[in-house]
């Protein structure tokens, strides 16, 4: 086996575990955003708007831009837990320190930028960022999952 086969079988290989973890949280992020959506979130918006005649809706192109966002928040947590755990480890709790970081980057900003132009209230903060801090929490765990299963560098 050349050299050049070597470093690109050994690149392949540090890799794979992270395209499993991106596959993994493409179902596991997706199942839990369309879960808090529809049982909390939408119906929290609806309550705290009733004035707005489409508050929270439910259509074709929401659900493309859903799959865009889906799309970059996988990729974002599956690529910024896989370096954090790469420098820092896999543990309970650099697992809960990185979700926690990333949660607050993502969702805290987002809520919090939305509950300042009134598009939010603090009720359904209560309702959405709880359950996206376990969902990133998951998220990450699933990360270090791939992250330990990885065969060492020769």
């Amino acid at each position: 086996m050349t050299s050049a086969t070597k470093t690109k079988n050994s690149y392949a290989a540090q890799f794979k575990p992270l395209l499993v973890a991106i596959g993994l949280n493409m179902v596991w992020i997706n199942l839990s955003e369309v879960f808090r959506y529809f049982l909390f979130v939408m119906p929290a918006m609806r309550a705290a708007f009733p004035e707005l005649p489409d508050v929270a809706p439910m259509n074709v192109s929401v659900f493309l831009i859903w799959g865009v966002w889906d799309t970059i928040l996988v990729l974002s947590v599956s690529i910024i837990a896989w370096l954090a755990l790469e420098r820092f480890g896999v543990s309970g709790t650099t697992v809960v320190l990185t979700a926690t970081g990333i949660w607050a980057a993502i969702f805290v900003i987002l809520w919090l930028g939305l509950l300042n132009m009134n598009l939010a209230t603090p009720s359904v903060l209560l309702a959405a960022l709880p359950l996206a801090l376990v969902e990133m929490i998951v998220a990450v765990a699933i990360v270090g999952w791939a992250l330990s299963r990885k065969a060492p560098a020769a």
